[in-house]
């Protein structure tokens, strides 16, 4: 199936009307401070980087290297300190708070680590939580075509408590994929997870962005997990220091040992 994107106002655009020229999410000059003058912490240091659409892209570096900061700076869960982040054409800068709220919630797909799902809801009732929150119908052929694709047809009705860890991380990615959006954002989304059910996530990442035309930027430490993306950035000291295409888990582990060098 041919990936579709939801609009703010839910309607549905055609892969054909969105700028493939223009990357899904982008970084000018982006700098980012923690703490008060004589003792600030750099997170990131004047980082200009491009995450191009319909590709899986990943963000690596040491622990430190600000490689989490730039992907919440990205999604607009964070401000840079100067520089600017761009989804497609939008300056988050020139946002209002309520803009940011309306962005994140209507054109933006996170999947974390901790699963951040909520309780109290079924498996169904969260994913389809940001289309209730903005008031959107659901398409029921796509979310059947998602929880179908994620093995979750039978676990619809469970709670999260009544789910595996694996089951709920696939809840994550489906509540990502059924509001359609511009980009998928993942922060070390198998860091909770065991081996087998780190696989299958990322294994669904990877078909998210083959047959859904769909765009994942993720960050991780993982070189198996990085292999599945189509593109590495590295950062070290909060900037850009390098990238690879294609890669394998041996070549990323081998880049990574540089950083100790």
């Amino acid at each position: 199936m041919s990936g579709r994107s939801a609009t703010p106002t839910g309607a549905i655009t055609p892969p054909g009307e969105r700028s493939i020229a223009t990357p899904a999410a982008r970084t000018e000059a982006a700098s980012k401070l923690y703490g008060r003058a004589g003792s600030t912490v750099t997170a990131l240091n004047e980082v200009t980087v491009a995450f191009e659409r319909g590709r899986f892209s990943a963000i690596m570096g040491p622990s430190g290297s600000g490689k989490s900061t730039l992907l919440h700076c990205l999604a607009g869960l964070e401000t840079l300190t100067s520089g600017r982040a761009f989804i497609g054409d939008t300056d988050l800068s020139e946002l209002s708070d309520h803009e940011l709220t309306l962005l994140r919630r209507d054109r933006v797909g996170f999947v974390f680590q901790s699963f951040n799902l909520i309780p109290t809801q079924t498996a169904a009732e969260n994913i389809t939580l940001q289309r209730r929150l903005g008031r959107h119908p659901v398409d029921q052929p796509w979310f059947d075509t998602v929880t179908e694709s994620l093995g979750l047809r039978e676990r619809l009705d469970h709670r999260p408590i009544e789910l595996s860890g694996g089951e709920q991380q696939r809840v994550a990615v489906a509540r990502a994929l059924v509001n359609q959006p511009d980009i998928i954002f993942a922060d070390e989304p198998t860091g909770n997870l065991d081996s087998r059910s780190g696989s299958e996530v990322l294994g669904f990442l990877r078909r998210a962005v083959d047959e859904f035309a769909q765009t994942v930027v993720m960050v991780t430490h993982d070189p198996n997990a990085a292999a599945h993306a189509d593109r590495i950035v590295f950062l070290a000291d909060g900037r850009v220091v390098d990238e690879m295409t294609a890669p394998t888990a041996e070549r990323v582990l081998d880049r990574l040992k540089r950083f100790s060098d």
